[in-house]
């Protein structure tokens, strides 16, 4: 069976589309609701980065810790933000590849914005059996798929609470 190369969630946030966007299109803000994310560095640092800017993110799963280097391929102020990660390593991303691509998407709805939180596996040349032995040693056992949509729902819970001033559902 072929793996799954895509995983998205959504939730309603009572927040207008804007400042959503405008937070979550500054990478350095993303340490705020992500498990793993611990920052980033850009040299734009309190604004939504365009289309082509370049930034690095640092991230940690248990004792492992690893950096990314990013490129914005969208952003659509209020609308859609969208990176590639296209390098990665343990200090400094160093090894060069097609990883993964996030978008969040923000369309206004009733009771708010509706937002949508999508990681796609770039890593299409890896065959399947490759894919799911490095991702289970890389996640404790899960495919990066599962592991993804628990990532993914944690972090849109921690958005939505953060933006609503609620307790955070995850803590």
């Amino acid at each position: 069976m072929p793996r799954d190369m895509q995983v998205s969630d959504s939730v309603v946030i009572d927040a207008d589309a804007q400042t959503i966007y405008d937070q979550v299109a500054d990478p350095t803000q993303m340490a705020r609701w992500s498990p793993e994310n611990t920052g980033a560095t850009t040299s734009s640092i309190g604004r939504p980065l365009e289309v082509g800017e370049v930034f690095d993110g640092s991230n940690k799963r248990g004792r492992a810790r690893w950096n990314t280097e990013c490129i914005v391929v969208a952003a659509e102020p209020g609308r859609r933000f969208a990176f590639d990660v296209r390098k990665i390593g343990p200090g400094k991303p160093i090894l060069r590849g097609r990883i993964a691509s996030w978008q969040y998407t923000f369309r206004p709805t009733e009771g708010g914005t509706l937002v949508t939180e999508t990681w796609t596996d770039l890593r299409r040349g890896w065959p399947d059996w490759a894919a799911a032995a490095f991702d289970k040693v890389a996640t404790g056992g899960k495919l990066f798929c599962d592991f993804q949509r628990r990532n993914i729902a944690r972090t849109l819970a921690t958005m939505k609470a953060d933006f609503e001033r609620q307790p955070d559902p995850t803590a």
